[in-house]
């Protein structure tokens, strides 16, 4: 599949945005306090936006530099949002060496969304994640919460994936 960029406008509501403002004073000045203002922003917005981000910079003093740093290195940050369905392939050593690359690409093609994006309608994100833990059903892929195991062909998740293109 050809990578385009995908660009989904920031859609911050200004009840969140209070929410937030709220949050950084609460945590100001307190040593150490920014990953829980980081963590409680990802859940006011459910990602961290550098919109977000510009916010919490303002508001502690804290450069963007620095931010962007932290939330780059923890793996339980997102920087994107995710789409109404967030498809999710494990890319553990079970799931990648039974074929998880294979499954990956096929979502891909599937779902016209790349790794690391969201689609233009919002509808589908897909992204390759570490173990997930289910390493007995390898290969394994998730779609929100629904877990789907031991895809065996690539082409088996087409009809796992119908009820979630009509």
């Amino acid at each position: 599949m050809k990578k385009k960029m995908t660009t989904v406008p920031f859609q911050g509501t200004a009840e969140q945005e209070k929410q937030l403002h709220a949050l950084i004073a609460e945590h100001c000045g307190t040593p150490g306090a920014i990953m829980p203002i980081l963590q409680k922003a990802q859940a006011i917005y459910g990602y961290l936006p550098i919109e977000v981000q510009q916010i919490i910079s303002d508001g502690t003093g804290i450069s963007m530099s620095e931010i962007y740093g932290i939330v780059s290195f923890y793996s339980q940050f997102v920087l994107n949002p995710k789409g109404e369905y967030a498809v999710s392939v494990c890319m553990g050593t079970a799931c990648y060496v039974k074929g998880a690359g294979a499954i990956l690409d096929r979502l891909a093609a599937i779902i016209k969304v790349d790794p690391g994006e969201v689609g233009d309608d919002g509808k589908f994100s897909l992204d390759a994640t570490r173990c997930i833990g289910a390493c007995g059903l390898a290969p394994v892929f998730l779609v929100n919460e629904d877990v789907y195991g031991r895809v065996e062909k690539p082409e088996a998740v087409d009809g796992m994936m119908k009820k979630y293109m009509e």
